[in-house]
């Protein structure tokens, strides 16, 4: 090639298309990590929920055969809203019993 015009020209040609495949083929595998990483995520999520629902049904299966506790609402038993509303009542009487014992040490 003698003429340095028309060099520069497929030179520059050049460039542009090894260039644009490099940009091409990193754009390309970003965007395959990010979908691994994305899929990856996911199922991570789902074994992680998975695990919370199995855990939440063996605690919900241990309670039901330990319900001498709180047996099922017939009547005779201990209705669980009554009880929680017993602790509020008992945790508010603590709180009061705390303050008038910090008042007396001030």
């Amino acid at each position: 090639m003698s003429n340095p015009v028309l060099h520069a020209f497929f030179l520059g040609r050049a460039f542009a298309e090894v260039f644009s495949e490099k940009v091409e083929e990193s754009l390309t595998n970003a965007l395959s990590e990010l979908g691994k990483f994305d899929a990856e995520q996911r199922e991570h999520l789902r074994q992680f929920m998975e695990e919370v629902e199995a855990r939440a049904q063996r605690e919900v299966n241990q309670d039901a055969s330990s319900s001498t506790t709180y047996p099922s609402n017939n009547g005779s038993s201990v209705d669980l809203q009554e009880t929680i509303d017993d602790l509020r009542a008992e945790i508010a009487r603590m709180k009061s019993e705390l303050k008038n014992y910090r008042d007396q040490k001030a």
